[in-house]
């Protein structure tokens, strides 16, 4: 099968998120201007470059509310902050109800009765329970291709690890098993990893 996506592809669903996978999730945690908190987990989520520690995130959507946007992308635009929750399998039902369409201004965390904890580089909620976090400041928001396409990007000021999935003196993921993104409604966790030595090593 080949096909041009202007064309369309012909098939019951859209295949596109079904091959880029898997992929992390960002779970975005913001603070409007007005002092509301947000949460929104994304599934266009990586890290992009190691010194400094930059992550990004894309916002494929908008709302009426929201100017062409969502919230998140709305509060960053305010604050210049967003911090990165890392999602554990154990928490995946909750991630999953910060992805409701809701009114400007509702607060996710108590809709999903999260708990909050404070960040210490930047004004924002993290999310309480997580295995760790990445507080960010924006360094670019870049209008893509398309409609309400709209990616971020950010510098880490700070990381918190929980020191349970510490082993060794490194993160062990399996401990937690990250939750990550296919396609159409499927998850998968990581529970199984290997190791492959780089030629030049």
């Amino acid at each position: 099968m080949f096909y041009q996506p202007k064309d369309g592809h012909g098939l019951p669903h859209n295949p596109f998120n079904a091959i880029v996978t898997p992929r992390p999730i960002g779970w975005v945690s913001t603070r409007g201007g007005d002092g509301h908190d947000n949460l929104a987990p994304y599934s266009f989520f990586n890290a992009v470059a190691y010194t400094p520690p930059q992550v990004m995130f894309a916002s494929t959507g908008s709302k009426d509310d929201r100017d062409g946007t969502k919230d998140s992308v709305g509060n960053i635009r305010d604050t210049g902050v967003f911090c990165m929750n890392i999602v554990p399998y154990a928490m995946r039902d909750a991630m999953n109800a910060t992805s409701a369409t809701l009114p400007r201004g509702t607060d996710e965390f108590a809709r999903a009765g999260l708990d909050k904890l404070g960040c210490e580089t930047i004004d924002c909620a993290r999310v309480a329970g997580c295995p760790a976090h990445l507080e960010c400041r924006v360094t670019q928001i870049v209008t893509l291709e398309g409609p309400a396409n709209i990616a971020v990007f950010g510098e880490v000021t700070g990381i918190h690890i929980d020191e349970r999935y510490l082993v060794g003196g490194m993160l062990d993921i399996t401990l937690y098993q990250p939750l990550s993104r296919l396609g159409y409604r499927d998850y998968t966790r990581i529970a199984d990893v290997f190791s492959l030595r780089r030629p030049d090593d």
